[in-house]
């Protein structure tokens, strides 16, 4: 019990920096949440996700809808005007303030799961567990996403959290399974997480350990049933009114296009990046005839008029959401980005430096699928890590991926960084790109110095106490991958400061969009960087 008042403690003093930022920034998030706690508050539910009066529909599940349509209950004595539907934009003090106090008051589902994480770590990694933790509820991603841009991202990652430790002994494996279902019905984007879930309940609660053609009948009805009533009681009232398509159509909107409006740092970062240098590659190359027999290279306007529809070369820098189209690339569709995804997740990676014996009789072991390796080894460390791969791979390869996704991967994979020092590796740039990638969401002038601030902050105390506790592998590390990470940090500080000065002096209003790239590129390159690390690690261990 010793962790418990620390652990409180630090919630305690993040708690108090939190109130201190309530009336700074809040972005459009804010204005979706009114919008969601007064049509849920004013109108029947056969309604909700009809209703269309703002432009911020409700596109959650049905129990994120519920949850909403709870706070409103108590918004109603703080100021009843912003339970109003028409009133658009409405932010009263007592409005910011009832909402800001809500994403704190929920955040202690976080603090509680991470307690629990603590309790269940061996005696031996006990300090190891509580940093992991300490990290996780001081991060810089739920500060900024959470607390100055406005979303319910803690109490959803505490969720997610508590499924993943009840998971850790085979007597909550099924409570697990009930509370993850629970969570799909709150957020759909941890349907990417699906996999490992599936896998994992059905090698450990569904399946006897000798052999996996032992069907623990009993169990798979339980789960069955436990796992359909959760989406029962969610989606029951919708099937009733014959609403599910309308409500899918909400819950997954194609329409929004390959990339937001700005890029998050994955793959089609790096793809869109690569296709604004072929557009002014193909610029400087092309030449047309003049009466006179003449060349003249073309500057850019006239090319852009005559050989590139202007709509796709202003589509992926335009910082508007829609249909995302490329001038020189290839465009991508919905249906690639599924696939890319799905092989991502199950991507194998054979050992080259396998035993000469196992390299003449391949097993399991050597050449496996990540949820294949899942399945045949079922332990709980495995299971964190699939987890892991799965949200690289969403992140990565996923379609309209919003920026603030990356928790989707950092959060998880904090519960490893101190279990093996290589993970450590792999760690480091994730959690330099993932944080720095967020910098564009805060854009006034105020709020500048306090994200830079705190983040430097957390990533110094955070990195270095990680590099003292994480225990040395059993294996060798890789030196590259080592290497990559420091130059890869150590480019972080011009380019921030480039980003957040030095182009503002030389362009001014300019090139706005310049810098957004740069962030977005930059952090790509860390995320795929350390994806790939994780791989390495992964599959040789």
């Amino acid at each position: 019990m010793a962790e418990y008042p620390t652990l409180l403690q630090t919630s305690l003093v993040a708690t108090a920096l939190k109130v201190l930022l309530w009336p700074a920034y809040r972005s459009t998030d804010f204005e979706v949440h009114r919008n969601w706690l007064a049509l849920t508050h004013s109108l029947p539910l056969r309604e909700w996700y009809h209703e269309k009066t703002s432009q911020w529909t409700l596109d959650y599940p049905p129990y994120f809808a519920y949850f909403e349509y709870t706070l409103s209950q108590l918004g109603r004595f703080a100021d009843e005007n912003m339970l109003h539907v028409s009133n658009l934009g409405y932010d009263s003090w007592n409005t910011i303030f009832f909402q800001r106090a809500t994403v704190i008051v929920t955040e202690a589902v976080l603090i509680y799961a991470l307690y629990l994480f603590i309790q269940s770590s061996p005696a031996a990694s006990k300090k190891q567990s509580h940093a992991a933790a300490a990290s996780i509820l001081l991060s810089p991603g739920l500060l900024i996403i959470d607390h100055l841009h406005f979303q319910y991202n803690g109490f959803l990652y505490g969720i997610l959290i508590l499924s993943i430790v009840l998971a850790r002994k085979k007597s909550g494996l099924l409570a697990s399974g009930f509370v993850f279902a629970a969570l799909l019905c709150l957020k759909h984007i941890y349907l990417y997480l699906a996999p490992a879930y599936f896998v994992y309940l059905l090698r450990g609660y569904c399946l006897g350990p000798r052999s996996i053609f032992d069907i623990r009948f009993g169990n798979c009805v339980k789960l069955g049933l436990g796992i359909g009533a959760v989406f029962a009681l969610a989606f029951g009232p919708f099937v009733y009114y014959g609403q599910m398509e309308q409500v899918f159509s909400r819950l997954f909107p194609f329409s929004r296009g390959l990339c937001h409006a700005y890029w998050a740092p994955n793959v089609w970062a790096l793809y869109s990046f690569c296709d604004r240098v072929l557009i002014y590659g193909k610029i400087a190359t092309m030449k047309v005839p003049l009466k006179d027999g003449a060349d003249l290279r073309l500057t850019a306007a006239p090319y852009l008029k005559l050989a590139i529809d202007r709509d796709a070369v202003n589509s992926v820098t335009r910082g508007l959401v829609g249909d995302t189209s490329f001038a020189v690339l290839p465009n991508i569709s919905p249906r690639m980005t599924f696939i890319l995804t799905l092989a991502a997740q199950i991507v194998s990676h054979p050992l080259k430096n396998a035993p000469r014996q196992q390299k003449l009789k391949p097993n399991i072991q050597t050449h496996q699928p990540a949820l294949i390796k899942l399945f045949f080894t079922p332990t709980w460390h495995n299971f964190v890590s699939t987890l892991t791969l799965c949200g690289y791979a969403s992140f990565l390869f996923g379609w309209h991926v919003h920026e603030k996704a990356i928790l989707l991967v950092i959060i998880p994979f904090s519960l490893l960084a101190l279990t093996d020092r290589r993970y450590l590796g792999a760690f480091r740039p994730l959690a330099v790109s993932g944080h720095v990638s967020l910098f564009p969401l805060l854009f006034t002038a105020m709020e500048g110095p306090i994200k830079v601030a705190y983040t430097v902050t957390w990533l110094v105390i955070v990195l270095l106490a990680f590099d003292w506790l994480a225990p040395a592998s059993p294996q060798p590390r890789v030196f590259l991958l080592d290497r990559f990470a420091l130059l890869y940090i150590a480019v972080a500080i011009p380019l921030m400061v480039y980003c957040s000065l030095v182009h503002q002096l030389v362009f001014g209003a300019r090139y706005e969009f310049l810098p957004l790239m740069f962030v977005s590129t930059y952090s790509a390159i860390g995320v795929v960087g350390s994806w790939l690390g994780f791989l390495v690690v992964f599959f040789t261990s």
